[in-house]
């Protein structure tokens, strides 16, 4: 295994999620301390709103740094992702609340995520473009899985975390000064990050694409790979609304709706992405032997099917073991998508275009529906009245994403790798 190329990618990927979600976990907290309302309603939609507002600026990161990575190099486009995700957990681990400085306590919230959202817009693209041409071409699956491993271990590392201060720390204290705590944590990895990112290497199938093809556009890739970017983003679907709605989303559903203590609601979070973290490089190395499209397809079928009954019963009789238990559940089911997902989403584009195109697809997929997802889940709950409103959302996109995956081109695009026999 190219341990290095892993290394990189994987260390800056679980950065990016971590604050992305560590934020999504704190928002009953945020919301009393920077966005006071009327209501607990009108503060949590806010909060959720500015959680949404992120996700505006990262179809613009996506195509600058995309673009960044496929003419300047995957580790000059990482290395910059990284030290502007490390900004902005720095602005919110330093931000005055509303009571300190009035409306600039909201306005530095903003902001910061404002330009986490534009540093994470360029890091899926990169990051999946450097571990799938670092893999040998018939272990792609497995190389892959660890953009979605990644992510699920730094949601796991989150949740403990959240439910660490949320047990461990009074109301006053963790209003007060524990909140931070996750903040404080993630600015530890930053530069770690960025020291391994600065010295890897730019992989092979880039610097021969380097050589052999123009610099790509943006209109070439709009131009000749219309159906992959359309593939892609339908793809992409399944995967945003999973993680903003089921796991992102879960401590304010727990709370809000299912009325179970806050700190007891991270148990489900941390057995759900643990067993996505383990499955996913499992499913993934399956993949390489059985084909990503069928599995990826199975995996979204079984999930669709079980995902309200399973709701119904939880809200039927609400507990934290039921919580573990529906999360079990679906990360179970949801492994066999996130794993073969790297390399099924790499494999739309050649090596010149790949970063621009994995850009787009995944940042205005995750934008429209990811973003603003625990926004409008909030509202489908007032205005349904229905527990099990956060259900339909998440069926609409898991039935998306079905379409788009299996309209996915049976071919693959060969890299250098592949040229080689490897």
């Amino acid at each position: 295994m190219n341990a290095r190329a892993v290394t990189a990618a994987v260390i800056g990927n679980a950065l990016e999620w971590y604050d992305f979600t560590v934020f999504g976990f704190m928002t009953v907290v945020i919301a009393r301390l920077f966005f006071p309302g009327s209501s607990d309603y009108s503060s949590i939609l806010l909060t959720t709103a500015t959680f949404g507002v992120a996700f505006v600026m990262r179809p613009v990161g996506g195509i600058v740094l995309g673009l960044y990575a496929d003419r300047a190099g995957r580790k000059a486009a990482l290395t910059l992702v990284i030290g502007l995700m490390t900004l902005g957990i720095f602005l919110l681990a330093i931000a005055p609340p509303y009571s300190a400085i009035g409306i600039g306590a909201p306005l530095v919230i903003v902001f910061a995520r404002l330009l986490q959202g534009f540093s994470a817009g360029g890091e899926f693209g990169s990051s999946t473009a450097l571990l799938i041409e670092a893999a040998p071409f018939s272990k792609r699956g497995f190389y892959g899985s660890f953009q979605m491993a990644s992510q699920a271990a730094s949601l796991l590392l989150g949740a403990i975390v959240g439910s660490a201060i949320s047990r461990g720390l009074s109301p006053e204290a963790l209003d007060s000064w524990g909140w931070r705590v996750p903040f404080i944590f993630g600015l530890v990895i930053g530069p770690i990050g960025l020291y391994i990112r600065r010295n890897m290497a730019d992989t092979e199938a880039f610097l021969h694409a380097k050589k052999t093809a123009r610099r790509a556009t943006l209109g070439e890739v709009f131009r000749t790979h219309s159906r992959e970017v359309l593939c892609g983003l339908g793809s992409v679907i399944a995967l945003t609304v999973s993680v903003y709605v089921l796991i992102a989303y879960l401590p304010t559903f727990a709370v809000k709706q299912l009325k179970l203590p806050f700190g007891q609601s991270f148990t489900a979070l941390i057995v759900g992405n643990l067993l996505l973290t383990v499955l996913s490089p499992i499913t993934g190395a399956w993949s390489d032997r059985i084909g990503r499209k069928g599995l990826s397809l199975w995996s979204l079928a079984i999930t669709l099917v079980i995902i309200y009954p399973l709701f119904a019963w939880l809200a039927a009789e609400p507990s934290v073991m039921r919580l573990v238990v529906v999360q079990a559940l679906l990360s179970i089911a949801l492994s066999g998508y996130y794993g073969p997902f790297g390399a099924l989403i790499a494999e739309l584009f050649p090596a010149h275009v790949r970063s621009t195109g994995l850009s787009l697809a995944y940042n205005i997929a995750v934008m429209i529906f990811g973003g603003f997802g625990q926004f409008i889940v909030t509202w489908l709950i007032r205005v349904t009245e229905s527990q099990l409103a956060p259900t339909f959302y998440v069926m609409a996109g898991l039935t998306l994403s079905l379409i788009a995956v299996a309209c996915i081109p049976a071919t693959r695009h060969a890299d250098v790798d592949e040229a080689r026999g490897l």
